[in-house]
């Protein structure tokens, strides 16, 4: 820019984006707006996001703009209150921000939406109480969310889920007393979590399991009479963790005995 050169001139020869702004000369002589840099009439998400971050205020006025993404940005800076309407917007992007800025007590209605990123942050926020709406949906990654935030006296209604990441999680939080319910499932990664956490009765029952695995995660919870039979296991890391455990218990008493 040359001495004779205002900044006004020198934004305009840059882009031709000043020219019929309703914010030029204001914002930019006061270094809220920047031609390539920070501009509402760029088609470019990075000018369109500076700008709305230094004239908040001014969000609003985009929330039903023509282009995808300046509603989507204008979304992200626009009083809560104000982004209501937008949970229905024909765009996914718009409606994913909607559903991270929505307050929980009205996501309820996002909870059908067909985008999977939105239903996964409806999953994510909504209150435990309104989860169990979720536990059909039909992306497993959305149930597997919502069973790890469901309140524990729901979540035998996923133990039967189709998706063993999803019993997986089911797994991992059911109370011990209830892990019976996932004893037989068909998947030893499942049966193996239930192994790590159970009671020893349960534990002694998967002490027999045809995985090995299954049966080296049982050995930490079976009681001791149980375990000599495993140092014939035909799994080396079977009949070592068994070893081990015998070895630690005898060592014990015999530290109480001295």
């Amino acid at each position: 820019m040359t001495s004779e050169q205002s900044p006004q001139k020198a934004g305009i020869g840059k882009l031709g984006l000043c020219s019929g702004c309703s914010y030029y000369p204001d914002l930019l002589n006061r270094h809220r707006c920047t031609p390539g840099d920070a501009c509402i009439r760029a088609h470019s998400g990075r000018q369109i996001d500076r700008f709305l971050r230094n004239n908040q205020e001014l969000a609003e006025n985009y929330l039903a703009d023509i282009f995808w993404e300046r509603r989507a940005i204008a979304a992200r800076y626009a009083p809560v209150e104000r982004i209501f309407d937008l949970k229905s917007d024909p765009d996914e992007v718009v409606r994913r921000v909607i559903a991270m800025r929505m307050p929980v007590e009205q996501l309820v209605g996002m909870i059908g939406d067909p985008d999977r990123e939105v239903r996964l942050s409806v999953a994510a926020r909504l209150p435990e109480a309104l989860l169990v709406q979720m536990i059909r949906d039909p992306d497993y990654l959305i149930r597997a969310t919502v069973a790890r935030r469901l309140p524990h006296g729901q979540l035998a209604k996923l133990v039967k889920d189709p998706e063993r990441e999803v019993r997986k999680v089911v797994a991992s939080r059911l109370p011990a007393f209830a892990l019976h319910m996932l004893a037989d499932d068909d998947e030893p990664e499942v049966r193996a979590i239930v192994a790590e956490r159970a009671l020893p009765g349960l534990a002694v029952a998967l002490l027999q399991d045809s995985e090995w695995w299954v049966r080296l995660a049982a050995v930490g919870n079976a009681p001791m009479e149980f375990l000599p039979p495993l140092l014939d296991d035909p799994e080396v890391e079977v009949r070592e963790a068994a070893l081990a455990r015998l070895a630690e218990e005898q060592s014990t008493g015999n530290k109480e005995i001295r």
